[in-house]
């Protein structure tokens, strides 16, 4: 009983402590291209897609060695550093040059792939088969109240702009930097939890201070090749593709639409709130019905995919299509039905409740089904998912808005259709073992 209080506990602070410093990054991710339009410096010359792309381009790649640095230095350690590096590229935005935005872009890369394989890590210790799904969700609603406050902030100062000044940017940014130093040292305050039993070799490779870092390597590139994986990576795929469409190019979409008005540009912040409002709903609704559902993780997923594929088909009617490549001065291209605020902000709610949807059930499946080698399992979670963003956030520069749509829609339907695959061979398994249990 008490064991579990105190795993609960650390779920909420991890939460916590992401929702600070996302609440940041985050923010800073969705307003980044815009930001950037309105400079005035002949010393920067510098692209937020391009940025994006190096980072979730490094991060794909720095995921081969993530375990690594979580088994040397523990989890708890790996999010502090790595935190550290996020608030660094925040604050670069307050006098950026564009040697710093690149290179700190890399920096931040190669911390996300630590970051991200620690809090798998974590939420995966601090859980069991019966609470995982639990978690993922307690965790995944945290997490996305950081949409919510962060453009919440942008709204409030940014509503009655038309352009953005330096002394405008000067002033989130340093704000930005203090929220996710906050979010940093939280993370100090989890508890350490003592295995309840003998931890197997695959999961004693996990804890600080062991030396096999390159069995983690390898075990990271042997669960890669797993049919269970493999099949999971088509729905990850999708998460990265969608997750580059949500967290940059549809706020610089709204952003860039005339029609919309004079006050367009704080539109990106509440666009970014109802994104937070469906992430928040999502992950509290589905982490806990998770619980009780016979039904399994299909249904949730098949919710999610349904739900984008609504939002795709509004955001062609009511966007421009030439939105996302727009200059400062913004389109005057018409959408196929007269531009509608309320349409764009309930696409921007549909595309985070449907993100919750498929990001609490693959956090569940992965922690269910790996969970003797969760850092390798997230690692390549991340790994996948980050090389899609990088495609995505390099093809934004050039591809008009209908074409990017087309593209989610074509991976989402096959990445859902593996997703149910992989779920049928988990329950399949698990029949199995309790058949031979008995």
């Amino acid at each position: 009983m008490l064991q579990g209080r105190k795993t609960l506990i650390n779920i909420f602070i991890l939460g916590i402590g992401f929702m600070l410093m996302f609440t940041a990054f985050q923010t800073c991710g969705n307003i980044e291209q815009t930001v950037i339009k309105s400079f005035n410096s002949s010393e920067f010359h510098g692209s937020g897609y391009n940025s994006m792309a190096i980072i979730y381009g490094v991060f794909s790649a720095s995921n081969l060695i993530a375990p690594s640095v979580v088994a040397v230095i523990g989890p708890q350690l790996s999010l502090f550093f790595s935190g550290l590096v996020y608030s660094g590229y925040i604050a670069m935005f307050i006098h950026p040059f564009t040697w710093s935005f690149y290179t700190v872009s890399v920096l931040v890369g190669i911390a996300a792939a630590v970051l991200w394989t620690a809090q798998g890590n974590l939420l995966t210790i601090n859980s069991t088969d019966s609470t995982i799904g639990r978690n993922s969700g307690i965790f995944w609603a945290l997490l996305q109240f950081s949409l919510f406050f962060g453009n919440l902030y942008i709204y409030v100062q940014w509503h009655d702009k038309a352009h953005i000044s330096d002394k405008d940017r000067q002033t989130v940014f340093i704000s930005l930097t203090v929220i996710s130093l906050v979010g940093n040292f939280l993370f100090f305050l989890i508890q350490r939890i003592e295995p309840e039993a003998p931890p197997s070799e695959a999961s004693e490779s996990l804890l600080p201070g062991d030396n096999s870092e390159s069995s983690s390597v390898v075990k990271a590139i042997q669960l890669a090749m797993t049919k269970e994986m493999l099949l999971l990576s088509v729905s990850i795929a999708y998460t990265g593709l969608e997750l580059t469409f949500y967290s940059g190019v549809y706020g610089t979409c709204i952003g860039a639409m005339n029609q919309f008005g004079e006050h367009a540009k704080g539109l990106i912040g509440l666009s970014g709130i109802f994104i937070g409002i469906g992430e928040i709903l999502g992950g509290s609704l589905f982490g806990i019905l998770n619980q009780w559902n016979r039904w399994g993780r299909n249904p949730v997923v098949f919710l999610g995919l349904a739900t984008h594929f609504l939002a795709f088909y509004l955001i062609f009617l009511n966007i421009a299509s030439d939105a996302p490549l727009a200059p400062e001065e913004g389109t005057d291209l018409r959408s196929f039905i007269p531009p509608n605020v309320n349409v764009a902000l309930l696409c921007s709610f549909l595309l985070g409740l449907g993100d919750s949807c498929f990001n609490t059930q693959l956090l569940s499946i992965i922690g269910f089904m790996y969970r003797d080698d969760s850092a390798p399992a997230f690692a390549v979670f991340k790994f996948v998912q980050s090389i899609t963003a990088a495609v995505a956030f390099f093809y934004s520069n050039y591809l008009l808005l209908h074409w990017q749509l087309l593209i989610m829609v074509l991976v989402g339907f096959v990445g859902t259709l593996s997703f149910f695959v992989a779920e049928w061979l988990v329950v399949s398994h698990q029949r199995n073992s309790d058949y031979d249990s008995i």
